[in-house]
């Protein structure tokens, strides 16, 4: 009798396989550090705040703000090192490093430790970017897209978890006294640093006999032309741009329990402005002395990167990823308010635009595999997008709720299936620039959640899902004209190359362990 084969997913016994699992349990960890604060919200506001307390409403609109202020540049930075040293170490670092300000957090005693501890937080959403490299390395090109959507969807899911859970273990475990919350938060930091260790022991950067092929420095990304210099200082000015809007929204905030002062004076206000400017002017001329001799010199095949591609990757996630941040702010007001049903129903009807990135971001990497075309596929889904939200546009009281929530689901599918789209094509650009490419369209997709939270205090919902609508149909034809069909994007071939093939590979050390066996699809067989 032959041997049952196990699912692919479920095959342990393949490295490529132990790896995938791995690391969507590190980010996942990762999202429930990030959003640990938001379910105890609340329990904070009441232990701490109150009379004679030192935290106050307003305290906690600043900290949900500073809880993603420096996820833009941590992409950006996260990204290069990625590319120096290797994902395995980044991931290891990052975790660990996260846990020192979560208990910052935990038993900070004033609402400037709190807002320290938070910003030092907000580092940890440069965690996704981390993981895109390193299943690249495992998978190979025809199946890229369904293992990135794999492990960006479960590991996605930290956040939900984080709301489920920390309430309870504050009750349950701690007795939900003054404290519990407080303890709480320990637990959550003290997983994510005994998981860090974990993650160092349990993967390598990429099966035996290879060696990991990135970059001799940490720098800015290399482009190939000096037309593809200017887009790429370009596009560095929104990244700086969203970090100056988010403080000049901490400015408008003031300290609350009687007092009319702003948490932000104007002074500080331009003084982050003046610092900002300095980052932006500094990071240019980087790029440019970077980049300039690298350009004269010739480009090498191996560091070619198509940059018109890179710029309509950044739209789609901008669009997709944004949007999606955006939407699953306003969608339960939305509800509550359009069909006059209580916040409990209207909190459950809209969690099912997030609960179904579990399987629609896989899904949109399958998809992207298994159509043959990485670039239709992407245009496709961004199209769906921009009907998905015009149509929500026109949700009105009159409608059967069951219909409106059909349209949400639906529309979510497209959502978060173009965002596993994106990074099914991603590490197919430039696999020893993964990490930087990764860093700059992950870092839009923060971007996007900037902008359009800022439209939607200014519009009515109606034109909120009408302008998302426009984004997307705006992505759609940066596709058609800038995203160019990845060459190989189809392969079957060893995702990790030889180095002896490559201009200055860079080795990375890497624990012992066991060979891997190539394709996502067919666990049990060697190529």
């Amino acid at each position: 009798m032959t041997k049952r084969k196990l699912p692919e997913l479920l095959d342990f016994s393949a490295e490529r396989i132990r790896n995938l699992h791995c690391t969507w349990i590190a980010f996942f960890i990762s999202f429930y550090i990030w959003f640990n604060m938001a379910p105890l919200a609340t329990t904070m506001l009441r232990e701490e705040g109150g009379e004679g307390g030192w935290l106050t409403p307003e305290h906690l609109k600043l900290l949900a703000i500073c809880n993603v202020a420096l996820t833009i540049p941590a992409r950006i930075v996260v990204g290069a090192l990625i590319d120096r040293f290797g994902p395995r170490r980044c991931f290891a670092g990052l975790l660990m490093f996260t846990a020192i300000p979560a208990l910052m957090f935990a038993f900070g005693t004033s609402f400037m430790q709190l807002l320290v501890a938070r910003l030092l937080i907000s580092t940890t959403g440069a965690s996704f970017v981390i993981g895109i490299r390193m299943v690249a390395q495992w998978f190979p090109p025809r199946t890229i897209g369904r293992a990135e959507g794999f492990y960006a969807g479960w590991g996605n899911f930290g956040s939900a978890w984080a709301a489920m859970t920390l309430p309870w273990i504050a009750l349950s475990w701690f007795g939900g006294g003054h404290n519990g919350w407080r303890y709480a938060l320990a637990v959550n930091a003290a997983v994510a640093f005994v998981y860090g260790i974990a993650y160092l022991f349990l993967v390598r950067d990429v099966p035996d006999g290879k060696q990991f092929v990135g970059l001799k420095k940490t720098q800015p990304m290399l482009v190939n032309s000096r037309w593809d210099l200017v887009q790429l200082l370009i596009w560095s000015f929104p990244l700086v741009g969203a970090l100056g809007f988010l403080a000049w929204r901490a400015s408008k905030i003031t300290l609350g329990g009687g007092s009319s002062d702003h948490v932000m004076s104007q002074e500080m206000l331009w003084a982050v402005y003046a610092v900002l400017a300095l980052v932006l002017i500094a990071h240019a001329l980087k790029t440019i002395q970077v980049n300039l001799p690298h350009i004269r010199a010739g480009v090498p095949d191996d560091l070619r990167v198509h940059f018109p591609s890179v710029a309509a990757l950044n739209t789609t996630y901008f669009a997709n990823f944004g949007a999606e941040l955006a939407v699953v702010s306003m969608l339960p007001a939305f509800f509550e308010g359009t069909f006059d049903i209580s916040p409990t129903t209207a909190g459950l009807v809209a969690s099912s635009f997030a609960f179904v990135n579990l399987f629609a971001r896989p899904l949109g990497g399958l998809l992207s595999d298994s159509l043959r075309s990485r670039k239709w596929t992407m245009a496709a889904y961004m199209a769906g997008i921009a009907a998905g939200f015009f149509g929500m546009a026109f949700i009105t009281g009159m409608w059967p709720l069951w219909l409106a929530v059909a349209l949400t689901i639906a529309c979510s599918m497209f959502v978060q299936g173009a965002e596993g789209a994106t990074f099914a094509i991603i590490p197919m650009i430039n696999k020893r620039q993964t990490g930087q490419i990764a860093g700059m369209a992950g870092a839009y997709g923060n971007v996007g959640a900037v902008v359009y939270l800022v439209l939607f205090t200014m519009v009515s919902a109606k034109v909120f899902f009408l302008l998302l609508a426009a984004g997307a149909a705006l992505s759609v034809l940066t596709c058609l004209l800038w995203l160019r069909e990845p060459e190989g994007s189809f392969a079957d071939e060893d995702p990790a190359r030889d180095p002896s093939q490559d201009r200055e590979p860079h080795p990375v050390a890497a624990p012992a362990g066991t060979a891997a066996k190539n394709g996502f699809a067919r666990s049990g067989r060697s190529q």
